[in-house]
């Protein structure tokens, strides 16, 4: 019955996307990245001889818990070939070209036929899902054909279904998984109160990404001229919500400030709003130089894959979403230590709950709240500078045990 269901639901969601592309454009490139996947597939991998391994991912924030699996997977098995699928628009039309993968394509849908023609073009050699991804089908039949599958990264909670006593499809689902990798000790109760057993304690692999590229952060020159010796805050990834509380604090913060604001999405009709309300001077990044950085009080970012390297900078940091979209990546703030303010809703999100109780990082639920907890930061930013330093260093490592299931799984496929 429940599968029935489930291929229904399937089903009824590639309509209404249907429905939905002429109006809305996230639609149509889920849609229009999904025509003819089957030709174009067996076209790449046409004069493929050597074996694969397959990552998915749901979007770009799960992409970047994936890569340095991936590159891992790489350095270790340089002969095999890499596919990377993305469930989403927003991870695929941003990642689409990353050299690290040989193929790069949307996730057909879930549904039976498509699942198991995927499974026999591909043939993979093993297979990992990142995170919080869970398809049926394309589970099953990697089962049938006895492809190792690993999820890491992966987290749970007590709400989900899967703990719910009319849970048992989707306990089969985990069930179809040979090792699950996952964020804390409560997920592994949790999977072992269901009798999930095959499960490592290994942590959050965004750390090691998080690491990598503070290593490999580019030089911002442009930024540097705008710091000079002024204490910076850098926003990151800001929402009209997170603003509304910022700008008030910009404009009535009465010590030496400077601030790098990065929009979570462009829109120049927005930045233009944003800077009619400020009372200081600002300057977008498109149309700096030297001389116009140097006498402004705010730059605006208004271009994309800048922000990790911003946080070089930075001697605060603000962290958008957290209102109502959903937190933004915190950690590329935090290693390179500093005192960390976020919105309200942070509880779904484990490394900012973590810096919250330790003392490095400070949610507001307004100008008040966040003027407030400014200040004492600023006079003694200290402690957050070194806990979240610390934090992100602490923390790294799930890379290592993620590889090290995989090559115990693969040198079992290999005996058989």
């Amino acid at each position: 019955m429940f599968p029935g269901l489930y291929n229904i639901g399937i089903f009824i969601f590639q309509a209404l996307a249907r429905v939905a592309a002429p109006f809305n454009s996230k639609a149509r490139k889920w849609v229009a990245g999904r025509q003819d996947w089957a030709d174009r597939l067996r076209y790449q991998l046409t004069a493929n001889q050597r074996p694969i391994a397959w990552f998915h991912a749901a979007s770009l924030g799960e992409f970047e818990q994936g890569r340095p699996v991936m590159e891992a997977f790489r350095a270790q098995y340089p002969t095999h070939k890499i596919l990377l699928t993305f469930f989403s628009p927003s991870g695929y039309e941003v990642r689409k070209d990353y050299e690290g993968a040989d193929f790069v394509l949307y996730l057909p849908a879930d549904t039976p036929d498509n699942a198991r023609q995927f499974v026999q073009l591909v043939n993979p050699e093993m297979a990992f899902f990142v995170k919080y991804e869970f398809w049926y089908n394309y589970l099953r039949e990697l089962k049938a054909a006895q492809v190792p599958v690993v999820s890491f990264s992966a987290i749970f909670r007590p709400n989900q279904l899967f703990f719910k006593p009319y849970g048992t499809f989707y306990r089969t689902m985990l069930g179809y998984f040979d090792h699950i990798l996952v964020q804390n000790q409560e997920s592994v109760n949790l999977l072992k109160s269901i009798g999930i057993t095959a499960v490592t304690l290994a942590g959050d692999t965004r750390f090691d990404r998080v690491v990598q590229g503070a290593a490999a952060r580019k030089d911002i020159p442009l930024a540097q001229t705008f710091k000079g010796t002024v204490p910076l805050l850098v926003v990151g990834s800001a929402w009209p919500e997170d603003m509304d509380v910022l700008i008030p604090f910009l404009n009535t913060f009465d010590q030496p400030l400077k601030a790098i604001i990065a929009p979570h999405e462009i829109h120049d009709a927005e930045i233009e709003n944003w800077r009619r309300q400020l009372k200081k001077p600002s300057v977008r990044f498109s149309e700096a130089n030297g001389q116009a950085v140097s006498g402004a009080s705010f730059l605006f970012i208004d271009n994309v894959g800048m922000l990790s390297s911003l946080y070089q900078y930075g001697g605060f940091a603000y962290i958008g979403g957290a209102f109502k979209q959903g937190l933004h990546n915190i950690l590329e703030a935090a290693t390179f230590g500093m005192p960390l303010f976020l919105g309200p809703e942070y509880s779904k999100f484990q490394e900012a709950v973590d810096l919250v109780n330790e003392g490095a990082a400070f949610p507001v639920n307004n100008t008040t709240e966040l003027n407030a907890l400014f200040k004492k930061q600023y006079d003694n930013a200290e402690k957050a500078t070194r806990v979240s330093r610390e934090y992100v260093q602490r923390n790294i490592g799930a890379t290592a045990k993620v590889m090290q299931i995989a090559v115990l799984l693969l040198s079992e496929r290999a005996k058989e």
